[in-house]
This record gives C-alpha cells, sequence and structure tokens, in this order.
C-alpha cells in the first residue's frame, strides 16, 4: 500500500511542523520500517476500558489519525525508529489535548500508543507481538481475537473497529512481501518481518468477516538447549540426530498442524556444517538457519490474471541445478514430493523436509498420495521403492494432550519386503498418563534395536555410543520423578 524511501537519502531529515493545509490525497506516502523483534520496544500493559467508552475511543482515535496523516508527510519520515516514533508521539499528544475529552491518564497514553501503533505497525495486534510468550494469534472477525499462550487458548480484549479495519491490517501484511488479498485472491500466505507465517481469509469465503492466523516464530527461536529444558526430547537424541545429519542421511519431518515441525526442521538445519552449499525453499520464508552459505527461495502466487504462479515443485527443479550440498523444503504438500524423492535417490543426500501426518506409517501413505498429485501414473510399488531407497529416517513430532510438544518417535526406514516399506523404530515416547494440570506425562526410552547405518555415520567422522541403543528408559517427565 505504501512505498518506501531508503533512509540514506535524507540521513539528516526530521518530521516537518504541522501544516496548515491538508495535503493532496494521491501523494504517496511512506511509513518507516517496522523493527525487527529483537529491536521492539516493549509495550506496557494497557488499561481496560468500560463497555461504554470503546466507541467513542475508536472515533477519537479514527479522527487523530486523520489529523496525524493530513499534518505530516509521512514521505519524509526517515531516520531512526525510536526518533520518529518519539516526535510523533509529542504531535499526537498535541493533537489529543486539542479535543475536548473527559479520558483519564491511563486512557489518554492508550489513546497515544494506539494511534502510533496504527502509524507504525499493525494496530491492535501490536500489544500482542510484544509478547514473546504467545505462539499464536487467531482473529476471528474484528471483534474476537484468541491467543495461544502456554499451550492454552484464550479470548483476548483485543478488538479491531470493524471489518473494513481488520482488512486494513491484512492488506499492511500481505502488501509488504508482494502479495494480496482481495475479491479476485481471498486466501493468502504471508510472513511478518520476524518470520512469523501469517494465514488469512476475507469475504465472502470468510462468512462473519476476515479471519487471520499467526503462527508466531519468536525473536529467539527454540534451541536444542530448549527441547532438553521443556523434555520435548533428550540429550541422547540430540546427539544421534546431530550425527543423522553430519552423515548425510535424508530426513523428513512428520506431525499434525502446531506440532512443531519447522521448528525443528530449523533446528536439525542448525546441525550442518558451515562448509556446506544450502537451498532453502518454502511457500512462506520461516526458516532460520545461521550458515554463511545460504540461498533462500520463496514461492510466488498468481497475479491478477491468474498468471506468473512460482510453485515449490518449479524451485525444487531449479534448484537441482544450483549445486546444492543440502536441500531442504520447508513442507512438501503436493506434486513437488516425487522431484524431492528424486533429488535424495540422485545424490542430493543430506536433504530434510516435513510433511503432514499423524505417524510415521502414515507417512508412507501420504507420500504416495502426492507422488500421484505430479500426474504420472506411477504404480504404487515403485513409488514405495522410491520411498524406501531414499528416506532413512522419519521423525515424528506431535502435541500432546495439555499442550506440550515433544519428539514422540524416530524410525529408520530400512527397505521393502513384498510390497510393505520396511521401518524399525530407534526411540520413542511412551506416555503414561495425564498429570494433575492437564498435561501428558511419559518417558523417552530406546527401543533396543541399532540402526543399520552406524557405518555410515562413523564413516563421516561422528561417533555414537553403541550402549546408547540398549533397552533403557532415557529421560522421564517430572510428575514420574
Amino acid at each position: 500500500m505504501f512505498g518506501k524511501r531508503s533512509p540514506t537519502s535524507m540521513p539528516n531529515a526530521t518530521i516537518p511542523p504541522p501544516q496548515t493545509t491538508a495535503p493532496s490525497s494521491s501523494s504517496a506516502v511512506a511509513p518507516p520500517k517496522k523493527p525487527t523483534p529483537s529491536t521492539r520496544r516493549a509495550t506496557p500493559a494497557r488499561p481496560a476500558m468500560a463497555m461504554g467508552k470503546i466507541e467513542q475511543f475508536n472515533a477519537l482515535k479514527m479522527r487523530l489519525h486523520r489529523k496525524l496523516i493530513d499534518q505530516l508527510d509521512l514521505s519524509r519520515m526517515v531516520g531512526e525508529e525510536d526518533v520518529l516514533r518519539q516526535q510523533v508521539k509529542e504531535l499526537v499528544t498535541q493533537l489529543a489535548d486539542q479535543e475536548n475529552t473527559l479520558l483519564n491518564y491511563n486512557e489518554r497514553q492508550r489513546l497515544v500508543s494506539e494511534v502510533l501503533d496504527e502509524t507504525f505497525g499493525l494496530g491492535p495486534l501490536e500489544v500482542l507481538l510484544t509478547d514473546a510468550s504467545i505462539s499464536d494469534i487467531m482473529v476471528n472477525g474484528p471483534k474476537q481475537v484468541y491467543i495461544e499462550k502456554g499451550g492454552r487458548l484464550t479470548l483476548t480484549e483485543v478488538q479491531f473497529r470493524d471489518n473494513a479495519h481488520l482488512m486494513h491490517v491484512i492488506d499492511k501484511i500481505v502488501s509488504a512481501v508482494g502479495r494480496r488479498c482481495d475479491e479476485t485472491c481471498p486466501l493468502v500466505d504471508a510472513r511478518l518481518q520476524d518470520g512469523s507465517r501469517v494465514n488469512a481469509v476475507i469475504p465472502p469465503l470468510a462468512i462473519d468477516g476476515a479471519s487471520m492466523s499467526i503462527r508466531r516464530f519468536g525473536a529467539d527461536p527454540l534451541t536444542w538447549d530448549d527441547y532438553i529444558n521443556f523434555k520435548s526430547c533428550t540429550p541422547e537424541i540430540r546427539d544421534f540426530l546431530e550425527a543423522c545429519v553430519k552423515g548425510h542421511l535424508n530426513i523428513i519431518v512428520v506431525g499434525g498442524t502446531g506440532s512443531g515441525k519447522t521448528t525443528l526442521l530449523n533446528n536439525l538445519s542448525s546441525f550442518i556444517p558451515e562448509t556446506e552449499r544450502i537451498v532453502t525453499i518454502e511457500d512462506a520464508a520461516e526458516l532460520q538457519l545461521r550458515q554463511p552459505h545460504i540461498v533462500r527461495m520463496e514461492t510466488r502466487p498468481a497475479n491478477i490474471e491468474g498468471k506468473g504462479r512460482i510453485a515449490i515443485r518449479d524451485l525444487l527443479i531449479n534448484s537441482l541445478r544450483m549445486r546444492p550440498d543440502r536441500i531442504v523444503v520447508g513442507e512438501c504438500r503436493g506434486p513437488e514430493t516425487l522431484d524431492m524423492l528424486q533429488a535424495m535417490n540422485t545424490g542430493h543426500d543430506g536433504s530434510l523436509t516435513t510433511l503432514h501426518a499423524n505417524s510415521t506409517r502414515d507417512c508412507v501413505s501420504r507420500v504416495e498420495t502426492m507422488v500421484m498429485m505430479a500426474g504420472f501414473d506411477l504404480p504404487v510399488r515403485a513409488i514405495r521403492q522410491q520411498f524406501a531407497s531414499a528416506v532413512n529416517v522419519i521423525i515424528s513430532a506431535q502435541r500432546l494432550t495439555g499442550g506440550p510438544r515433544k519428539i514422540v518417535s524416530i524410525t529408520e526406514v530400512t527397505g521393502m519386503e513384498g510390497e510393505i516399506v520396511t521401518m524399525q523404530e530407534i526411540f520413542q515416547f511412551e506416555q503414561l498418563g495425564i498429570d494433575d494440570k492437564g498435561r501428558a506425562m511419559g518417558q523417552f526410552v530406546a527401543t533396543g534395536i541399532r540402526p543399520s547405518f552406524l557405518e555410515r555415520i562413523k564413516a563421516s567422522g561422528a561417533a555414537i555410543d553403541p550402549a546408547l541403543f540398549n533397552r533403557q528408559v532415557l529421560m522421564k517427565d517430572d510428575a514420574l520423578e
């Protein structure tokens, strides 16, 4: 919606004084660049407001925001975020003083803060985006916003003024990544600057007003130390997975929605040596790899004429010509699965991807279905043979009862017996019950089966103690100790 101007074009620019006449509505304006979560300043908790004042408060906020736009040439607002924000805050405070309102101090502070959010950020969502403990934000129309915090859904007091206000915020998000959301394209996937995934559905598909969900990708993503502290896996499992990645085994991460597949894939990618060339392919860029030699690619939707779409499959085929040491696909969900299997089978060992499946056995059926979507009439046996020879390890992640996310299974694909893909489970999480907080509890165990690729791992320089695979309990949840 807005264009951007380089901060270097006016290094000493400051906000001009208020104008006596409003500029033309056709003049281009551009808000300053939104800060990343690492530099975003924490927003203090806002005071609750009586229901009777909400309409009056929203009308006042609209008037102040319009006056601010009229009196400022936002296209000249360049410079440090903190300086600009402070200058705009002073002007908003002056405009608020000119209004004949009966707001108390806390309400005036909230008014100024929300006008700043409308100008610099995503309006009502800003107060939620500053809370790092919120993992999901779900907007069900302008008057209902839920969050997930600590694995539980909670209704918030955050509301949008109306559906047009919500649509404006959605447009602000999707336009920042070169996408659109309108009547011709009422479904859209996008992302925030911190990598958080955004999905929006607008009328006429959304009956009760626009709907939006934001899967947070925090400023400090979960690390393997967090996995161990939260008892989502054990140190032994982490070391084993590190050896698998360094040993160039092909790995698929499976799980349901919200099970933590992308976070786990991101952490698995951290084991890739810095000397290797990595190509990542995603629908909406979420992975945050820290290696120096990375080529990141993102799909592109069709334009308003229905042309120009670039799918994951197109990027995957092209990536094979880019001399990758590793190919990391954010998620296989269609015909690109066939090309991913072929890449794994033709010298691109060490590839990583995720897909939706409830278990490791369901993973095989899902792959068969998605390969058939490629349009080739391949026999099921041929697909299974491709799968068995391409995939070495399947990691299953689940979101259990009460919210805890855990790695529940690590399985080796051993080959084919007749028409069946054979597997053997190496590590698993055994759920033993529910604790007094309603959360699933259990223990991680080694099944006693030694993987057949141990020699391959040793050849890569990774050392694993064979005693690790003896039948044993590796870790118990706190409620069982």
